[in-house]
């Protein structure tokens, strides 16, 4: 068994769609990024790269490569799960956090949990999806950008 960490952020901003978890938000915002932006996503990308020392997301998918320009990021989890299985790991368990003032994430956890345990090919309760705020403290706090956590158990 391996363990690794993941943490992103990005940026809120006006006329894009929210994505997080895989789901669309309707939050009148979204957050700006090369691909669709969704935080939590590469939150857990990182997590599971980081557990196989696989690099990081931006070392796979690079910013600067057009092709990655919009994807959708359930892609990119997909292509993370299959080169973890390509190095002879398969997904244990995540455990992951939201951190912003607005959406509300709870109502969407289920969905979210569904979404992302299909694509690693792993149990709903093998995606914990937890929310918080900080209390309007820091960038999130003022509703400046979305941040995301989240720990990757390996096996």
């Amino acid at each position: 068994m391996r363990i690794g960490f993941g943490y992103d952020v990005h940026r809120i901003v006006p006329d894009r769609e929210l994505w997080l978890g895989g789901i669309k938000f309707d939050a009148g915002f979204g957050l700006q990024g090369h691909s669709d932006a969704d935080v939590l996503i590469h939150a857990i990308c990182d997590a599971l790269l980081g557990a196989a020392c696989l690099r990081d997301i931006g070392y796979h998918f690079p910013d600067t490569d057009p092709q990655y320009k919009g994807i959708d990021s359930k892609r990119l989890l997909a292509e993370v799960v299959s080169l973890l299985r390509e190095h002879g790991y398969s997904v244990g368990n995540i455990d992951s956090t939201v951190i912003c003032e607005q959406p509300k994430i709870n109502p969407h956890i289920p969905e979210m949990q569904a979404c992302l345990a299909d694509i690693m090919q792993v149990p709903a309760d093998c995606v914990s999806i937890k929310a918080t705020t900080t209390e309007h403290l820091g960038f999130t706090g003022r509703g400046e950008g979305i941040a995301a956590q989240a720990v990757a158990l390996i096996n």
